[in-house]
């Protein structure tokens, strides 16, 4: 069978993404990512720690990042982001900006994390209120919440899991049940962290009941990267990726795809 009027594959542009050693959640970036765009996904090595701030220091380290962007190298990308948000916040707002200093020099080009990724997201939805939901322990939670103090974001509320491992089985009937806790008091937008929890379905029902902005880890992080390259993220009814959407809310039943 001759295929030659086929013309060969689409060009495509990169993204490498450095992720934890424990990262589950592949498939869930490459919603976010339109069809001219590749994802090139490498891991830290593994650490038997369990999710906690050890861990995300040692996710987080400058070596390991560097390690990491030198083997993306090999494919070029335009942009590298750190998929991790307590890796990327447990320095504080320093640690952040030395991350993404650190990747640059191994990488020559664009890098980023999730936590530097929130901070934007956050801005472009002028919001400094924020109700926050981690599957995380109350310390890495609190590290979460010492981040945020330090650009001027006040947490109004929090829900959080105490979950040390496996957070990536964590069902979105009990995300949504933390959202729903977490949105009691009076936020700008809502944040749900840690990119090894599934949270690509859920936000356009979570924005229609909660009548706010809801945003989560990974959501922020390809909105971030996939600007860099000026593009856009897709998905549908998500108020940072989808000017129609902050217009106003939409019930879940007058979206397509919702029964």
């Amino acid at each position: 069978m001759d295929v030659s009027f086929l013309g060969g594959p689409h060009p495509q542009r990169g993204v490498g993404v450095v992720a934890p050693f424990d990262f589950a959640l592949d498939r869930e970036l490459w919603r976010w990512v339109p069809d001219d765009v590749s994802l090139h996904l490498t891991r830290t090595p593994f650490v038997p720690v369990e999710v906690g701030l050890d861990l995300a220091r040692l996710v987080s380290e400058h070596e390991t990042l560097g390690d990491a962007v030198r083997a993306l190298n090999a494919v070029a990308p335009e942009v590298v982001a750190h998929a991790c948000t307590s890796g990327s916040f447990v320095g504080g707002v320093a640690g952040e900006r030395a991350m993404c200093e650190a990747m640059t020099r191994a990488g020559a080009l664009p890098s980023l994390t999730t936590s530097g990724a929130l901070l934007a997201a956050l801005e472009e939805l002028g919001a400094r209120r924020v109700a926050l939901v981690t599957p995380y322990t109350v310390s890495v939670t609190e590290s979460l919440e010492e981040y945020l103090a330090e650009t001027g974001i006040t947490v109004t509320e929090r829900a959080l899991m105490g979950l040390t491992r496996h957070i990536w089985k964590v069902p979105y009937r009990d995300v949504a049940d933390m959202a729903r806790r977490a949105a009691r008091g009076a936020a700008d937008a809502l944040f749900i962290s840690c990119t090894n929890l599934p949270t690509y379905d859920v936000i356009p029902q979570l924005e229609a009941e909660l009548r706010m902005p809801v945003i989560s880890a990974n959501q922020v992080t390809m909105w971030a990267a996939l600007r860099q390259l000026g593009t856009r993220a897709v998905g549908p009814y998500q108020r940072l990726i989808d000017q129609a959407a902050r217009r106003g809310p939409v019930l879940p039943e007058e979206q397509e795809g919702w029964a």
